[in-house]
C-alpha cells in the first residue's frame, strides 16, 4: 500500500475522507446500539420497563461500546499500515 501524499491540502483532505470511511458501518451500528441502550435504560426512570428490557439496554450499551473500540482499533491499524514505509 502506497503512502498517501499529505504535502498538499487536497491530498490531506482525501486521506482524511479515506480514514473516515474505514469501519464506517461498524461505527454507525455501534452508535445506534449505544443510543438505543441508553434510551431504554433512561426510560426506566419514568416508565415501568420490565427488568429484561433494562438488562437488554445495558447489553446493547456494552456491545455498542465494544464495537466502537473495535472500529477505532481497525482505523488505527489501517492508518499505521498506510503510513508505513514501503519496502
Amino acid at each position: 500500500m502506497a503512502r498517501p501524499d499529505l504535502s498538499t491540502s487536497e491530498g490531506l483532505a482525501t486521506y482524511r475522507q479515506e480514514l473516515r470511511d474505514v469501519a464506517k458501518p461498524m461505527r454507525f451500528a455501534a452508535f445506534a446500539l449505544v443510543l438505543v441502550g441508553a434510551a431504554v435504560v433512561v426510560s426506566a426512570v419514568w416508565l415501568s420497563v420490565p427488568a429484561w428490557a433494562i438488562n437488554g439496554g445495558y447489553i446493547a450499551l456494552g456491545i455498542g461500546w465494544i464495537l466502537m473500540v473495535a472500529a477505532v482499533f481497525m482505523r488505527t491499524r489501517y492508518h499505521r499500515r498506510r503510513m508505513a514505509e514501503p519496502e
